[in-house]
């Protein structure tokens, strides 16, 4: 196994070898380097050699002296340095197969791939990963692990995501723990499924490990596109007032156990069961943000923050804020206090109902510019138009419906500017006092 160096980094230790476009790089220090974890372990020494085969298959060896941490300086084509892996489960709660036609292409890629977990934070369900893989975990101690367990019961974790290995999935989590690999777990559930005694099976295995940091649940989320998929009984009032008190038995007993909450329940839960968001105080370290748990309560505390450390707002503005329907109390919330410090400032927002994927999506990360253009092309929107990031994809250019920032606000006829998923910045462009225009 190797891979392809693409090139050397000017500046880089091994800019001055003859290592060509197109080598291949076979080993550093006698390990052999398969993908971007091997490279990244093994070139963290001070002495690497590194064996090379050039494009007429002979073999060289480079010496490189460096500090340790400091890179070597090759370039490869792909990040991953190989194809990045793929799902190879059938998921009954899949979004990516409730997601309609037409989309850009990669909208539609199933990612499943251990290394992206450690790199970037990506979940994985453990069902796609092989032995070698497993073992240079154990053996680098790559830690954090993200897994998407959703089940502990064998048989219903087979059923649900429609993959024979689902089951073997306990066996590899005790692996990581009995190594010290620090791991965190998501479980999306579906009511009927993996809710009730299943979630309380399922949240008794995870929190008896130790290195089991953190647990989310959050409630599946089902688009009008389910045609031919498997029915699923959306979570209601009761269902998830039921699944939110397991969740907070749970994490009450990791508060007496670990010293900390560990289990917790996604912001939508909260919203689903009528029930009062928790504040900052009780995520944490806030480790689970990326599955929405949290979110409200950090972005409320930190406008709060923002809000009263402003003194002045130096002149009269008028402007709008779009949202997801989940979030807009909490964004009214956070627009009324502006509007009573601030005097001259005016804030409309807008809830916008999301037509696109059905009206049980309600996040707003999932708001396209469709639905935006086609609520509010009328509506008064002032002087300015504001979007959250996670409406846009990480270039912070294009909605899900591949529609552009500029062509938003070509069609809606006013600026818009996206605000980070941070209070502060939420308020400075409130106030204009930010430089971020999408």
């Amino acid at each position: 196994m190797s891979v392809i160096i693409k090139g050397v980094q000017d500046g880089s230790v091994a800019a001055d070898s003859k290592i060509m476009p197109g080598d291949k790089l076979l080993s550093l220090n006698g390990n052999e380097i398969m993908d971007v974890l091997d490279y990244r372990f093994y070139q963290n020494n001070e002495n690497v050699i590194a064996l090379v085969e050039d494009k007429r298959g002979n073999l060289q060896k480079y010496r490189f002296i460096k500090e340790e941490y400091d890179e070597l300086g090759f370039l490869f084509e792909t990040y991953l340095m190989d194809e990045q892996h793929s799902c190879r489960n059938k998921c009954i709660f899949c979004f990516i197969d409730q997601l309609p036609k037409g989309l850009r292409e990669s909208l539609y890629f199933k990612d499943d791939d251990s290394r992206l977990s450690f790199l970037f934070g990506n979940y994985i369900t453990l069902t796609n990963i092989t032995e070698h893989e497993i073992e240079r975990i154990i053996k680098m101690h790559i830690s954090p692990i993200n897994i998407s367990v959703h089940t502990t019961n064998p048989e219903l974790r087979v059923k649900m995501m429609k993959n024979k290995n689902a089951g073997k999935v306990l066996e590899i989590i005790n692996r990581f723990n009995d190594a010290a690999i620090a791991m965190n777990s998501q479980l999306v559930l579906c009511s009927g499924y993996n809710d009730g005694e299943e979630l309380e099976k399922t949240l008794a295995d995870l929190t008896k490990l130790e290195n089991m940091k953190c647990i989310a649940a959050v409630p599946v989320g089902l688009t009008k596109y389910r045609e031919g998929l498997c029915e699923i009984t959306p979570f209601n009032k009761e269902s998830a007032g039921n699944a939110l008190d397991i969740i907070d038995k749970y994490g009450d007993k990791c508060v007496e156990i670990y010293g900390e909450r560990r289990v917790y329940a996604s912001d939508e839960f909260y919203l689903l069961s009528g029930r009062e968001m928790p504040d900052a105080s009780f995520y944490g370290d806030f480790l689970q943000l990326e599955n929405g748990v949290g979110l409200w309560a950090l972005l409320k505390s930190e406008a709060e923050d923002a809000v009263e450390d402003i003194d002045a707002f130096p002149s009269e503005r008028k402007i709008s804020l779009v949202t997801g329907v989940a979030a807009y109390d909490l964004i009214r919330y956070i627009c009324d206090l502006c509007e009573k410090k601030f005097t001259g400032l005016k804030c409309n927002v807008y809830a916008v109902r999301n037509d696109f994927f059905g009206e049980r999506i309600t996040v707003s990360g999932l708001v396209t510019a469709t639905d935006i253009i086609k609520q509010l092309k009328d509506a008064d929107l002032g002087e300015e138009l504001l979007i959250p990031a996670s409406m846009l994809r990480k270039q912070r250019d294009m909605f899900l419906d591949s529609v552009t920032v500029e062509e938003l606000s070509e069609a809606l006829g006013i600026p818009v500017r996206y605000t980070e998923n941070d209070g502060y910045d939420l308020i400075n462009c409130i106030l204009n006092r930010s430089e971020n225009n999408g």
